[in-house]
């Protein structure tokens, strides 16, 4: 990128001008390179570090909502489940709606607010990546989870009795399926044509991911079934079930959590792509 500066005016700064040109004659012209745009790494840290200071206080407040909604969805399933797969698909789902409730439902109405009030404007005039603005927002958003996700996951393990051995694979469960529903959050905002449509679309985002993420699957009617195959929290879920297991499949684990990361770039992929779109407009 080039910038074009008149020699005469170059002159008037004591800037030499250019060979054969004198400050009498018509004006001409120099170009002076500009800064070379952002990379994607800096960009994120400083989109990311910007985006978690200035949730912080508004979102913790919501955080524990999302924690004490999930551990009241398992004292009330306490009642119906003894124990079993179905008590490992409870607290699973519980654990994994924390994440939904905040990197869906939240993000889905942070960017239908954020086109409507015109601030995608402000970012579309920073040197920095797409990619960068939406990795960046998601993966912040996404970090409000850890906390809630993990004392979801004790607490529920404690009230249906199952081993916590194993709840270490939530460093795993927490990030694939946050990027994956924080892609799919970001999506929905950016394609809202109005913010109130945007939060009507993470509402029942996360109302998916509480009816087909808690109750088990084998319960669920058939055509159920395939709409809870299409959400991308449900790998996420099925790894953290088995990872109940007095011995866990390590084969199908890993095989849910390479699903979840493939539909986790695949969302945040769509969410760069509308974003784009929104920007233009």
């Amino acid at each position: 990128m080039t910038s074009i500066i008149p020699a005469r005016t170059a002159t008037t700064r004591g800037l030499p001008a250019p060979a054969g040109s004198s400050g009498a004659g018509p004006a001409r012209t120099l170009t002076a390179p500009l800064a070379p745009r952002a990379r994607l790494l800096p960009s994120l840290a400083a989109v990311y570090r910007a985006q978690l200071s200035r949730a912080r206080v508004a979102r913790i407040p919501l955080l524990f909502v999302a924690t004490f909604q999930s551990v009241g969805i398992m004292i009330l399933m306490r009642g119906v489940v003894d124990g079993g797969s179905e008590a490992r698909a409870v607290v699973a789902g519980s654990s994994v709606l924390v994440v939904a409730f905040v990197a869906l439902n939240l993000l889905a109405q942070y960017f239908g607010q954020l086109r409507a009030s015109g601030g995608l404007d402000h970012y579309a005039t920073l040197p920095v990546p797409p990619a960068a603005v939406v990795l960046g927002a998601a993966a912040a958003y996404a970090s409000f989870t850890v906390p809630g996700t993990v004392f979801t996951a004790i607490t529920g393990s404690v009230l249906f009795q199952l081993p916590m051995t194993h709840l270490w694979v939530l460093v795993a469960v927490v990030p694939l399926s946050g990027a994956a529903l924080a892609g799919l959050g970001a999506a929905l905002g950016l394609l809202a044509p109005r913010p109130e449509l945007a939060t009507l679309l993470g509402q029942l985002g996360m109302s998916a991911a509480l009816l087909l993420g808690v109750l088990p699957a084998e319960r669920l009617p058939e055509p159920v079934s395939w709409a809870r195959d299409l959400l991308p929290s449900t790998y996420g879920v099925e790894a953290l079930a088995r990872s109940f297991d007095a011995r866990p499949d390590w084969g199908i684990i890993a095989f849910f959590l390479a699903i979840c990361a493939a539909v986790g770039v695949l969302s945040l992929a769509a969410a760069t792509w509308a974003y784009r779109r929104a920007a233009v407009r």
